[in-house]
């Protein structure tokens, strides 16, 4: 994956910066908290079925939800990471032809979504361990759910009636870059930013009909700051 290689290369880049002062004793885990900024860049195939004209498909909005996380040490420069977030409720925003016969169609909030999209990343930590400033980057998997699928009035007026989706459970590669500074002892901040492949297909039912969507690639990216407790 090209954002993979990206961040793999801009990560050993961070490894050129200083690596200054003391840290105090090591620790075998880590507990993070924190916020998750997450911008989506959403690329799909046109809705297909009856009644749908060319070019009808749809977006999510970006979003800020909590992030948590786990991290195990399993040597000096490598530490697994279980990433999470309270999962966030995303705006679904319709895209293609101004109007749905004669219900506004683009630019329209049509439903939401909630997702569970755990990630898990084996990470590489540069510098020394003794070091409070330790540039990382990583790879890993994500696991996408998607639940709470629910179309507005809006959206079942635009589609023909009350509505219906599904979304295929997602299998993706995942990549993450960052810096993590000891503050205390048992305490250390930490930035990030990550990607992720998240695809899934949408089928779709209405009085009757399906529609479908083969192929809906979000395409997230996270901006994460987090407060971490070390034990």
């Amino acid at each position: 994956m090209k954002t993979t290689t990206t961040i793999a290369s801009l990560g050993s880049a961070l490894a050129f910066f200083a690596c200054p002062g003391t840290a105090s004793a090591q620790y075998s885990n880590d507990v993070r908290v924190g916020i998750y900024a997450v911008f989506y860049h959403t690329a799909a195939d046109d809705v297909k079925g009856p009644f749908v004209p060319p070019g009808v498909t749809a977006d999510v909005g970006n979003l800020v939800t909590e992030y948590l996380a786990y991290i195990r040490r399993l040597s000096p420069h490598l530490v697994v990471e279980l990433a999470a977030g309270v999962p966030p409720k995303s705006d679904t925003i319709g895209k293609g032809p101004a109007k749905l016969g004669s219900v506004p169609w683009n630019g329209q909030t049509v439903g939401t979504v909630k997702w569970l999209s755990p990630t898990v990343l084996l990470e590489y930590m540069f510098c020394e361990e003794s070091a409070r400033l330790r540039p990382f980057v990583g790879v890993g998997i994500n696991w996408t759910h998607f639940f709470n699928r629910d179309i507005n009035a809006n959206g079942d007026a635009a589609l023909g009636g009350p509505t219906s989706v599904s979304l295929k459970n997602s299998i993706g590669p995942a990549a993450t870059m960052g810096l993590r500074y000891q503050v205390l002892d048992h305490w250390h901040l930490t930035a990030s930013f990550s990607a992720a492949q998240v695809e899934t297909k949408l089928v779709a039912h209405t009085a009757g009909l399906t529609r479908t969507s083969d192929r809906v690639n979000f395409n997230p990216q996270t901006i994460v700051a987090s407060v971490g407790y070390s034990f």
